[in-house]
């Protein structure tokens, strides 16, 4: 396994559209990259061995998509030695997936909020820990966006805590996921913030979104991150300390300079934290 990433570093996420660009940047533009094993398991040729240029040159972060935490269907224990095969192979310094179920009898291609329920709590719980067991590591859970709210037994700080306490395992909190949440559901994202258990946040997340409306804003990681959402991550900082940081684009991709210089500002906010 790779070493931990430190604590006051900046990534950018690796997408198949910017590999080019990726590897012909300049020494010291980004500290790590992310990417998705889902999309990168078994692919060979001209695109895996960027891959592997990339990942042998940079350290890297792994962001699973379809683990389907909460979701009611076995987990899948083929790909999950898939995935550990390609964080060892990658030396991932961490491994992080969505708390959110994306299958249910077959796979729904979205990733769909969980009821916050003493149940849902102990389902999840049960599965993280069969895929820490399999991964021979402690994986983060990301909290994630939603737009229709299940059924609530608990508030949604009681449920990510309690769900770390019981699988004992980490955060992957994720700065734009709180700011699109708090908007949509009329809750306070500084609070929100503030009642995340810092010792159990292992890296921070953010990205651009779109305003729908005052109202109402969408998730969509293809644009510039917002003024309030890079506010917010400052507040996170002064609240939880610095931790390693992504910037997560997924289209509508500007030339890599413009990511560039998002990268450069995560750094600057870290250099003002104390």
């Amino acid at each position: 396994m790779a070493d931990a990433l430190p604590r006051r570093s900046a990534g950018l996420g690796l997408r198949r559209a910017l590999l080019d660009q990726l590897i012909e940047a300049p020494a010291g533009a980004f500290d790590f990259l992310e990417c998705a094993p889902d999309n990168w398991i078994g692919v060979g040729g001209a695109l895996g061995e960027k891959l592997e240029a990339l990942s042998s040159r940079h350290p890297l972060s792994c962001h699973g998509l379809s683990l389907s935490l909460g979701g009611p269907d076995p987990l899948d224990a083929g790909f999950l030695r898939q995935t550990r095969d390609f964080l060892d192979r990658h030396r991932a310094a961490l491994y992080s997936e969505h708390l959110s179920y994306c299958s249910a009898d077959g796979h729904l291609y979205d990733l769909l909020p969980l009821p916050f329920t003493f149940d849902a709590v102990r389902h999840v719980a049960g599965r993280i820990a069969q895929v820490q067991d399999a991964l021979g590591r402690r994986i983060a859970i990301e909290n994630v966006s939603y737009y229709a709210a299940p059924y609530r037994a608990l508030g949604e700080v009681e449920f990510i805590g309690a769900i770390l306490r019981e699988a004992d395992c980490d955060l992957l909190l994720d700065v734009n996921n709180v700011f699109v949440n708090a908007i949509n559901h009329g809750y306070d994202a500084r609070a929100f913030i503030e009642a995340m258990p810092g010792e159990r946040i292992a890296s921070y997340h953010v990205a651009g979104h779109y305003d729908e409306a005052d109202d109402l804003k969408i998730d969509t990681h293809g644009a510039a991150v917002k003024d309030d959402v890079w506010t917010l991550l400052a507040h996170a900082y002064a609240t939880h300390g610095v931790r390693p940081t992504l910037l997560e684009r997924d289209f509508n991709f500007p030339p890599l300079p413009a990511l560039l210089a998002e990268v450069e500002r995560i750094r600057a906010l870290q250099a003002k934290a104390p």
